[in-house]
């Protein structure tokens, strides 16, 4: 039997970067194979460029996610970046104004398991958010159906320290676009606690913290995300967010073997809390299936991506970021 969902309304299917099993991550090509296929929500993560300008970046490295290695015009940006304490050799968005950005062309990040996607190289452009929200309009323009936007701030604390802030064109676009209430298809993710504090004083947008089996906030020395997962951390985290966003071995991990085990029973404590769950990240390669939903050896093969996604659903979870949305609407609404 599935667990009531927080709502009581069936699970949401969120593209993850679009519909990036099928095409280079993060590109209006990949966003609009996802609203095609049936996505709830399209999730961009947001960088800024030197301007100021929100782009939908996986990351502000963009060394393997575009063409700029191969750009002798850009070679003297190559640089070395400690970013929430981690050291990055590459090329960053801060570094370029949205104007030279636009000379680049995405590139496969994933290459070696999803060569397919290779085929795409150098067609799409970087988009800017405010491009992604004129897709969904253009959409709901068309076809009367509106879909939602997942937008994550990415490294928000490292932006402001160079001048750099998400939160004023994050909510002057979302409101430019009609998404600027609880009642709007939108949420607001984050993996530190300041910056959804922060916006929570500012928009009613839905806000969702995203959490990690290890580590921690990057804005909070000292605290753990498995501090946050108690029942007293849900509970102080629904005074300021909406939902939470854990990866999907805090759901149910795995056993010695790989084998999905029991439900942790995450779940149930957070709708406790009054918070939603959507869990990450529901690839359809073997090298991301648990072993039991494994086709064969290959990691680029394809395996019961639908089995998995069907055995998270039992537990109750809210939603799922997916990589593969037509298969993820398939097993989600079965």
């Amino acid at each position: 039997m599935n667990a009531a969902t927080l709502n009581g309304e069936p699970p949401i299917i969120i593209a993850h970067r679009g519909a990036s099993g099928e095409r280079p991550e993060h590109t209006l090509a990949a966003y609009q194979l996802a609203i095609d296929q049936g996505a709830d929500f399209i999730e961009p993560d947001l960088v800024l460029t030197r301007d100021g300008i929100l782009v939908a970046r996986h990351e502000n490295d963009i060394s393997a996610t575009s063409d700029v290695a191969d750009r002798p015009e850009f070679a003297g940006r190559r640089t070395v970046k400690t970013i929430d304490g981690s050291q990055h050799d590459g090329w960053f968005t801060e570094d370029f104004t949205l104007a030279e950005l636009k000379t680049l062309r995405a590139r496969e990040r994933l290459p070696d398991l999803r060569p397919g996607n290779m085929q795409y190289d150098g067609q799409y452009e970087i988009p800017t958010f405010e491009e992604v929200l004129q897709l969904l309009e253009a959409h709901a323009a068309k076809t009367g159906r509106r879909i939602g936007v997942y937008p994550e701030t990415k490294h928000p604390s490292y932006f402001a320290a160079l001048g750099l802030n998400h939160d004023e064109p994050l909510l002057k676009l979302l409101q430019q676009y009609g998404y600027d209430g609880a009642d709007d298809p939108v949420f607001i993710q984050s993996f530190e606690v300041g910056n959804l504090q922060v916006l929570n004083g500012k928009t009613g947008v839905r806000l969702v913290q995203l959490v990690a089996s290890e580590g921690g906030p990057p804005d909070m020395a000292g605290q753990s995300y498995a501090a946050m997962i108690t029942a007293a951390g849900l509970k102080d985290m629904a005074r300021y967010a909406d939902g939470i966003g854990p990866s999907k071995d805090m759901v149910i991990g795995r056993n010695a073997i790989g084998r999905l085990g029991a439900p942790t029973g995450l779940v149930e404590a957070a709708h406790k809390a009054g918070l939603a769950v959507h869990p990450w990240t529901f690839r359809r390669e073997n090298y991301f299936l648990p072993t039991d939903f494994k086709s064969g050896i290959d990691p680029r093969d394809t395996g019961d991506l639908a089995g998995e996604i069907r055995a998270y659903i039992a537990t109750g979870i809210d939603g799922l970021f997916s990589d593969n949305p037509a298969q993820a609407v398939t097993a989600a609404r079965r």
